[in-house]
């Protein structure tokens, strides 16, 4: 049984939804971030800009698009980079992790998250190198 504390807290909690007008975002049924209080959750964000996929055949460029994609999700959400607590790296090559790892080092500099990066199948679209998630923890609610 859950705690009257803890289901007050819980529907106190102010829960903000962002979307980017990517076309999945409806077909799938998701928000591009959620801030919960001061925490926001950024979902698996790809190389795509205007509709289209950037990058294609690098991981390297696919990587900068997604982490400049999650930086606008976060800006509109009132955090920023510096408050990314944690990514999670989704490759279709683990060959690539060396390019792949240096973008996110190059974005996030000395402010380094908790990460993974792990190897999968594929990607909703086969051109997809990288996806990655983002959490992140604001200062304040």
């Amino acid at each position: 049984m859950r705690s009257p504390l803890l289901i007050a807290t819980c529907a106190a909690l102010q829960v903000e939804r962002f979307s980017s007008g990517a076309k999945w975002e409806s077909i799938v049924g998701y928000s591009r971030a959620v801030r919960a209080g001061n925490m926001v959750f950024v979902s698996g964000t790809t190389a795509t800009r205007d509709g289209g996929l950037v990058g294609v055949g690098d991981a390297y460029v696919q990587t900068v698009t997604i982490l400049r994609n999650i930086e606008s999700a976060l800006s509109r959400a009132s955090v920023s980079r510096n408050d990314v607590v944690r990514t999670r790296i989704f490759v279709t090559d683990i060959g690539q992790w060396e390019e792949i790892g240096r973008a996110h080092a190059e974005f996030f500099g000395d402010h380094r998250p908790a990460t993974s990066m792990v190897q999968v199948a594929r990607l909703i679209d086969p051109d997809m190198l990288v996806e990655i998630e983002a959490d992140a923890v604001a200062a304040s609610g």
